[in-house]
């Protein structure tokens, strides 16, 4: 009982730390289910430090996960992106999570190989000792440090230039949804910016661009078309005000970066398999 009491204590951190490894909410729980398996075996008297324990054992199930994920991805058909959450809207407030998990963060993330990932999530985000790290990774302090840093320096490249406020964000957003549900292409381009670009996720199971579309003319062009009727709602997304969109059928989730008050990027996912965890608040933890 102690041994479970400890693991379900630690399972919304657990979650979160495979979910920020992996992008995908279906393949974090399927690695808590293996680590969980591989915990109620564990003689408890053994384990001086549960929370760094059973992190250990999920980034390590993680780290043998990736090698199916990447000949998966490889298999892909068009633009892969992370599996969205529905957030409570004071996540971002009370977790300090809101950058760690955005949709756009996730994707930079994409970009790292598994161990430069692994590292940078629990050195930034859980800050965890390089001992500790060192441990997990299997590879000694001096080069983990080394690592981290240069994972640190890919992601500061690549990341968002400027966070906005929460009222920005929401101000940019609502005005968005507003011009789609009214097809006003007019209001529409004026809220996204010159070179605004929209990345789509289909899955090659429902219909979506399979190459980013850049510009605003194309972007919006694809969004607004005559006699096309969209109901377009906001939503909280991984810490982040969102949307979600329906047209003809289909339902995509919608993120978005803002950069002066224009929208700079859009991640549309469509895949009806990564869209499965929008019906209730996702719990995280760090």
């Amino acid at each position: 009982m102690i041994e479970q009491d400890s693991f379900i204590s630690h399972r919304n951190l657990l979650f979160t730390v495979a979910y920020e490894m992996l992008g995908s909410a279906t393949d974090a729980e399927d690695v808590l289910q293996e680590a969980w398996l591989r915990w109620v075996d564990v003689d408890q008297s053994q384990v001086h430090n549960p929370r760094a324990y059973l992190i250990r054992m999920v980034t390590r199930q993680v780290l043998n996960w990736k090698r199916t994920l990447l000949r998966r991805r490889e298999e892909y058909v068009g633009e892969w992106l992370p599996e969205p959450l529905l957030t409570n809207p004071d996540a971002a407030e009370v977790l300090e999570l809101s950058e760690s998990i955005s949709i756009a963060m996730l994707v930079v993330l994409e970009t790292l190989g598994p161990t430069e990932r692994a590292v940078f999530v629990l050195r930034e985000v859980f800050n965890m000792p390089y001992d500790e790290l060192s441990e997990i990774i299997g590879k000694p302090a001096a080069t983990v440090r080394q690592i981290a840093r240069r994972a640190r320096e890919h992601v500061a490249a690549r990341r968002q230039r400027e966070l906005v406020s929460r009222s920005e964000q929401q101000v940019v957003v609502e005005r968005f949804l507003a011009a789609l549900r009214t097809g006003q292409l007019q209001q529409l381009m004026a809220v996204l910016a010159p070179d605004v670009t929209l990345i789509a996720d289909g899955g090659g199971l429902v219909a979506a661009a399979r190459a980013p579309v850049h510009g605003v003319g194309l972007v919006a062009n694809l969004l607004v078309r005559p006699n096309r009727a969209i109901a377009a709602s906001a939503l909280w997304l991984n810490g982040e005000l969102g949307g979600i969109i329906q047209s003809e059928g289909a339902i995509a989730a919608v993120s978005f970066v803002v950069e002066n008050e224009q929208i700079v990027r859009i991640y549309a996912i469509a895949n009806p398999q990564k869209l499965t965890k929008l019906d209730k608040p996702v719990e995280l933890a760090r």
